[in-house]
């Protein structure tokens, strides 16, 4: 037994990841945070985006079940999983039963790599690239078998879609990557390297974040795959497999119940997976604003101080909203709800606190906010921009992203290269 704990306290110690580290207990257990930390987010983030748009469209949004529709998500979550799941008689059934779990697992995979932090992920792989890039493609397998199974010409033809979009912005997306792949060898001390957490101590290494690299060519590669990972996503403006216009829902438009919450599951949990990619590389991962400017004990203090305030102010927020209530009996009970919301709110804040607490969350904290920034964007393109017709898409993705993407990657390795190519010129010169 004194051997057991022991096993489980020496991870607390180390500065590893427990994949690097050989710790499965501890490797278990942040497969079980993200698992469920995803889960939650999924709710989180099904909430926020039918709040949100509705106030961009100057209207409501859920507001019946629970305080201001709180509840909801979970709402909705019990309607999928108590409605009848149906398979069509002619649909190839082990294969349609298979694909939402494909493209679950590939959604949720992906995050084996990411790195919330330097000791905060589940591994530290030498190739988390090449990784993150082989099983982030194969939720196309899933898409394309699940409108196949159905046997119906409509999902088959949004699963082609899906299939030849995906490919075709994978491609810009990986140029754009390969980038930031030669950025890291520009430190005396690294010659390159493919690791996730690698990537960020290069950022830190070079005091710069990838985003404002050789200017302005990092900010090129970051909007490339800004604009390939909505498209990734099957998102707005680039949704065109899910078109209820033209294909009423797509490739799952024959899945009912649970199957079809497995996809939307997969959609946001690929939404999380590429926000948290595009973080890593080009915006520091979870390194906190200006780490090499603003140094020294009292900026320490100060940053580490943020997580608390910012739940504080959300619990402040809260409160405030159940102060404008309605005074109505009929309100008391969604009025309590929301009080009760705002006080877990703040305890999360007083927690946060606390300096043990304090100092080993708010490299999470950094990584989720540039996340949580991003999903706002996904959101805002879905209110705000029309959808493109698949011409368009295609023509965006092969016509002026991968034109772009090459042209991009050729400049960064010769200005990175630029002292090297001026000797060698040189010396051609005046031998």
């Amino acid at each position: 037994m004194h051997g057991v704990v022991q096993y489980i306290q020496s991870y607390l110690e180390s500065n590893q990841t427990p994949g690097a580290a050989g710790n499965f207990f501890w490797a278990t257990v942040y497969i079980l945070l993200v698992f469920v930390g995803l889960s939650v987010a999924v709710i989180a983030m099904n909430w926020l985006e039918r709040k949100i748009l509705a106030h961009m469209q100057v209207r409501l949004g859920p507001m019946r079940v629970g305080p201001h529709g709180l509840l909801q998500p979970i709402a909705d979550a019990l309607k999928l999983l108590l409605k009848e799941d149906i398979i069509p008689a002619e649909a190839d059934k082990i294969v349609f039963w298979v694909a939402p779990f494909i493209v679950v697992l590939a959604a949720f995979t992906v995050f084996v790599v990411v790195p919330f932090g330097p000791t905060h992920a589940i591994t530290d792989m030498n190739i988390g690239i090449l990784f993150m890039l082989g099983v982030s493609s194969l939720s196309v397998l899933g898409i394309v078998t699940a409108g196949w199974a159905s046997n119906s010409h409509y999902p088959l033809i949004g699963a082609l879609r899906s299939s030849a979009q995906m490919v075709s912005y994978e491609v810009a997306m990986g140029l754009a990557v390969v980038s930031v792949i030669l950025m890291t060898s520009l430190n005396e001390a690294s010659t390159g390297t493919l690791s996730m957490i690698g990537i960020v101590q290069a950022q830190q290494a070079q005091q710069q974040w990838f985003v404002f690299k050789f200017f302005p060519l990092g900010l090129i590669g970051f909007f490339i795959f800004a604009v390939a990972m909505v498209a990734e996503t099957n998102r707005a403006p680039f949704d065109l497999p899910e078109a209820e216009s033209e294909l009423t829902a797509g490739f799952h438009t024959e899945y009912s119940g649970f199957r079809w919450s497995l996809f939307f599951l997969a959609e946001y949990s690929a939404m999380i997976a590429v926000s948290s990619i595009a973080v890593t590389l080009w915006l520091g991962g979870w390194l906190r604003p200006f780490p090499n400017a603003l140094q020294g004990s009292t900026w320490e203090l100060v940053f580490s101080l943020i997580p608390g305030l910012a739940f504080l102010f959300l619990a402040a927020m809260t409160f405030y909203s159940t102060v404008r209530m309605p005074k109505h009996p009929l309100f008391r009970v969604q009025t309590i709800g929301l009080a009760g919301f705002g006080a877990l709110l703040g305890l999360i804040g007083l927690i946060l606190f606390i300096p043990g607490v304090r100092m080993r969350v708010q490299d999470i904290f950094w990584f989720s906010a540039k996340v949580a920034g991003f999903m706002y964007l996904y959101i805002w393109y879905r209110g705000t921009f029309p959808r493109y017709r698949f011409d368009q898409l295609m023509k965006v993705g092969w016509k002026v992203l991968l034109p772009t993407g090459l042209a991009l990657l050729i400049l960064t390795a010769v200005v990175a290269m630029r002292s090297e190519l001026l000797a060698d010129v040189r010396g051609v010169w005046h031998p």
